[in-house]
């Protein structure tokens, strides 16, 4: 599918709109929420436009990145409880919000820059 020209993600991965970029790779891009539940809330997002996760061309792929991230979330921000919702409502591109449990993250969810490196930094290792 082509990029929609009025779509937010797809400006993000396009560098349009700048993010707090925590993966990318030919095929996704992973970045913060600028509206977080909770330290570290990630958008994980296929470059292509999808309306749905299930429409994404290989969704095994895309669920590793999803949980790679999450396993990296855990020791970064001391909690096993690591959220995940598929989204698609709010904004109409394929989405996966992945995030710590609120109720229980040691963090501070403003901290863009510093979330973004940690969990950069340890999905590079």
């Amino acid at each position: 599918m082509e990029k929609l020209t009025d779509c937010i993600f797809c400006k993000i991965v396009a560098k349009a709109i700048p993010s707090y970029t925590v993966y990318e790779d030919d095929h996704f891009l992973a970045f913060l929420d600028i509206n977080p539940e909770s330290p570290g809330h990630v958008q994980v997002v296929p470059k292509e436009h999808h309306r749905w996760v299930w429409d994404a061309p290989d969704i095994r792929e895309y669920f590793a990145l999803v949980q790679k991230i999450a396993k990296a979330m855990q020791g970064l921000f001391e909690t096993e409880a690591i959220w995940s919702r598929v989204m698609g409502d709010e904004v109409e591109h394929a989405h996966v919000w992945i995030y710590p449990n609120p109720h229980e993250a040691v963090g501070d969810k403003t901290a863009f820059e510093e979330n973004a490196a940690r969990i950069r930094g340890a999905l590079s290792t």
